[in-house]
């Protein structure tokens, strides 16, 4: 069965912090694949600062250069809210031959009580946690640790710092900075 990682977020922007998640939880964790998934509009923040499309955009700008790496937007195309619960049935359906691991941050792995049929989840897919700056681990849930080196780099860190006109460079990579710059996003 092919293990395939699965890294769901906003994305807005994508930036070398969510791939060297990736690229280490593939490594040490065997993994044939890691799937992007950018929400439509996350369950527990505000709405996207950009919209879709430019934000698949930059994730496919982003992600281009490595081949185990891949874009999935099932959650763009499902719009409204969504929650990792559908998203995981769905690919179960679609993909029955691939397991899944759906890989979180800390501050993430802190909140799973207050998931969404988190219980029913935890059933359908094996969650793997990475550290994050001001995080523990510490969960009652079954999740699989990876240790990465630390990189204390947000998406909203990163939008503040475009608007205060602040260079991103070697933040973002380069062709993401660029289709920034090119269609003037996060100005305002």
């Amino acid at each position: 069965m092919e293990r395939i990682g699965i890294l769901g977020g906003t994305f807005d922007p994508p930036h070398l912090g969510h791939l060297l998640i990736a690229e280490e939880v593939r490594l040490a964790m065997e993994l044939k694949e890691v799937w992007f998934i950018p929400t439509y509009t996350p369950p527990h923040k505000d709405a996207a600062k950009t919209n879709a499309d430019e934000r698949i955009t930059m994730l496919r700008l982003a992600t281009d250069s490595n081949p185990f790496f891949k874009v999935n937007t099932i959650e763009i195309e499902r719009s409204g809210k969504s929650y990792t619960l559908d998203t995981i049935k769905l690919l179960k359906k679609q993909y029955p031959e691939k397991e899944f691991y759906f890989i979180i941050g800390a501050d993430m792995v802190e909140y799973l009580p207050n998931w969404y049929k988190v219980e029913e989840l935890f059933a359908l897919v094996n969650f793997v946690g990475v550290k994050r700056s001001g995080y523990k681990l510490n969960t009652e849930y079954p999740v699989t640790e990876v240790d990465i080196p630390m990189i204390d780099i947000s998406s909203s860190m990163l939008r503040k710092w475009l608007r205060d006109k602040r260079s991103v460079n070697y933040i973002v990579p380069d062709s993401v900075n660029t289709y920034i710059k090119e269609n003037h996003l996060y100005e305002n």
